[in-house]
């Protein structure tokens, strides 16, 4: 199947699989999880502007994320990297025809935060066209699954380990996956930006709930001044404002709480690269580098990733294996 993308759901007819039921005593990382009850919220699309309700609920062993459109019928999509439609500053999910209105956008912040929660599981219900923005991190996601909890399943995780080194390009960007140098997904990301409020920066960092929390969770999206009103003219970042956003002027931080860290800008370009990789159906096992790497780039590694199947090699049966517009089960 060389240079052909494929589906999550075709992973296991892609390679060879190890079905492995973790030990009882097992570490609670090697175990799928969802959640322990339904939550709530009501926030404000950062590209749309509108208002719109999240649910997010339990979902069975081996379900993985599941959007589901409540104000249209034909509406599940679920969460992986060959239903992404469109990267232009966010990732966007759903049915690739034009005509059609199934789609979410900007998932990428809580896909993040279900990875860092360890979140394999979930439904997450919309009433409109994208996942609330609430204050531009992932902060908010992560306070509505600690309030939700964490339950335990009867399942392993899926693992995807990397055996080669897959890479793809874009000028001076570039996105790789290579063998894991540790356990787990490892993420070495960097920015070059002319304004001299960002600059260059490096941030490294082993994937995993503590280093989520403690270095990552709180870190917001961001945007320069001057590309606001052709953002606008595109119909995106309707919903923009200090309180979801950084924005930059060259040197200046607008914003009248400042950064939350020095290095703020890189950490939040790794919370995306998170999100856009727990799109691959299953736990990534590699090393992930990258130089200025946004939504595009990252779809592209995987959907490289996944054609090439002498570069991974799967463990367990992988998630998200429903199909775009049915009906929950």
């Amino acid at each position: 199947m060389d240079g052909m993308s494929i589906g999550p759901h075709e992973l296991a007819d892609a390679c060879v699989t190890e079905t492995v039921m973790p030990r009882p005593d097992a570490p609670d990382a090697m175990w799928q999880h969802t959640l322990r009850r339904p939550i709530s919220s009501i926030g404000t699309g950062l590209h749309t502007g509108r208002r719109i309700s999240l649910s997010l609920s339990p979902a069975p062993v081996g379900t993985g994320i599941i959007f589901r459109r409540t104000d249209l019928e034909n509406r599940i999509i679920p969460a992986t990297y060959d239903h992404v439609v469109d990267t232009r500053l966010s990732t966007v999910i759903g049915d690739p025809s034009p005509t059609s209105a199934l789609r979410v956008a900007t998932i990428e912040h809580l896909m993040s935060a279900l990875c860092g929660c360890g979140i394999d599981n979930a439904y997450v219900d919309l009433d409109g066209p994208e996942v609330p923005v609430f204050d531009g991190s992932a902060s908010e996601f992560m306070f509505l699954l600690d309030c939700a909890g964490r339950e335990r399943q009867s399942a392993g995780r899926p693992t995807l380990e990397i055996l080669r080194t897959v890479r793809v390009e874009d000028g001076d960007a570039f996105a790789e996956l290579s063998p894991p140098s540790t356990d787990g997904l490892n993420i070495s990301m960097s920015i070059d930006f002319a304004a001299q409020a960002i600059g260059r920066q490096i941030f490294s960092a082993r994937v995993c709930a503590s280093s989520f929390r403690r270095d990552l969770e709180n870190c917001r999206t961001f945007t320069l001044r001057q590309e606001i009103d052709a953002l606008h003219a595109a119909g995106l970042a309707r919903g923009g404002s200090l309180d979801n956003a950084i924005v930059v002027d060259d040197d200046r931080i607008l914003n009248p709480t400042g950064l939350r860290r020095p290095d703020e800008f890189v950490r939040h370009k790794v919370v995306d690269v998170i999100g856009d990789l727990y799109l691959a159906g299953a736990v990534i096992h590699g090393d992930f580098h990258g130089h200025k790497s946004g939504h595009t780039l990252n779809n592209r590694l995987l959907r490289t990733l996944m054609a090439d199947t002498a570069a991974w090699r799967l463990h367990g049966v992988p998630l998200h294996r429903g199909q775009i517009g049915r009906a929950a089960a």
